[in-house]
């Protein structure tokens, strides 16, 4: 999809109101997002190509992240169902996870930073840290309300 159609789906998204179901928090949390998951690799000295980013939202089944730029190296973050694994900082401590981009665009000309947002389904996480995160985004929902 160019830009001009994925801005105008995301501002018409603004006008009729979001078909959204799930509750999400808005919270800024840092990540770091890779093209691999950086825990299984069999070398321990290489590095996974990965970019620094920042939460816009995140929700029980997903997120919308902040990122700088939408590839890393020559490689695209978004693409057919390409799996990537996030890194997300938590007050409590980092929770790995494995996530799906389902949407990406640039973020408005008047916004105060540059760079893009992508809007990413959580497909798979421990259940320990899945157990953190979503007792996270219910107090987080608790405050919000």
């Amino acid at each position: 999809m160019s830009e001009l159609p994925r801005r105008f789906v995301s501002r018409l998204r603004r006008y009729i109101g979001n078909r959204r179901k799930v509750k999400r928090a808005y919270v800024r949390l840092s990540f770091t997002l890779s093209l691999s998951d950086p825990r299984t690799t069999s070398n321990g000295s290489r590095r996974s190509a990965s970019i620094e980013g920042h939460t816009l939202d995140i929700s029980n089944t997903g997120l919308g992240l902040i990122v700088p730029a939408i590839r890393v190296g020559e490689h695209y973050l978004v693409g057919e169902e390409r799996s990537l694994h996030l890194l997300l900082e938590l007050p409590d401590g980092p929770v790995n996870m494995s996530v799906v981009p389902v949407r990406y665009e640039s973020l408005a000309e008047d916004s105060p930073e540059s760079g893009y947002i992508i809007g990413a389904r959580l497909v798979e996480m421990d259940v320990s840290e899945r157990e953190r995160f979503d007792d996270y985004i219910g107090k987080l929902l608790t405050k919000q309300a």
